[in-house]
């Protein structure tokens, strides 16, 4: 197994979307990329301790290329926004890749060029070391299963659902 750091606006669409993929293993909600220690939602929320919502994907590479895993990361966010994805504005929102060591930074960088030839502008998406990693709280974990009727499911996270099933489709779980 192995996994990646990623953080592309509400970790609710990224951990929707992850979980439909064949060979995710599991998706975990956090944050990481700040100075407070165990931040909460809530001090996430402040965009004052630094940390960026993302989601930690861990995945089986014989069943599910990293590219696609990094590929679907491109195709669901705009990576040409800066700390922000749509209305969810803040740090906490940025487009990020935290890598785990030399290797894993080249397989970000790489893709990060490879998204640079299908979006039309600059990427803004940052390639940082990962720190501490802090797994959100648990209502946050699986949020779109547990609350698919919820406003900001319907009318956000779906849409990114339903578009990486259409673009990806060979990878997703039946």
């Amino acid at each position: 197994m192995e996994s990646f750091v990623l953080a592309g606006g509400c970790f609710w669409c990224l951990d929707a979307v992850y979980r439909t993929l064949r060979g995710v293993h599991d998706v975990v909600s956090g944050y990481t990329g700040g100075t407070t220690p165990h931040p909460s939602y809530e001090q996430v929320c402040t965009g004052a301790t630094g940390h960026a919502e993302v989601v930690r994907v861990e995945f089986d590479p014989d069943a599910i290329p990293r590219e696609v895993i990094l590929d679907v990361f491109f195709t669901l966010h705009d990576p040409r926004q800066l700390n922000r994805q749509g209305a969810d504005v803040g740090a906490q929102y940025r487009s990020a890749m935290f890598f785990d060591g030399d290797a894993q930074r080249e397989l970000f960088e790489q893709a990060r060029d490879r998204a640079s030839e299908w979006w039309e502008g600059e990427i803004v998406t940052t390639i940082e070391p990962l720190g501490e990693f802090f797994p959100a709280e648990e209502y946050h974990q699986d949020f779109f299963a547990k609350n698919p009727g919820q406003g900001y499911c319907l009318a956000v996270a779906l849409p990114k659902v339903n578009k990486i099933r259409r673009s990806y489709a060979e990878y997703v779980v039946a």
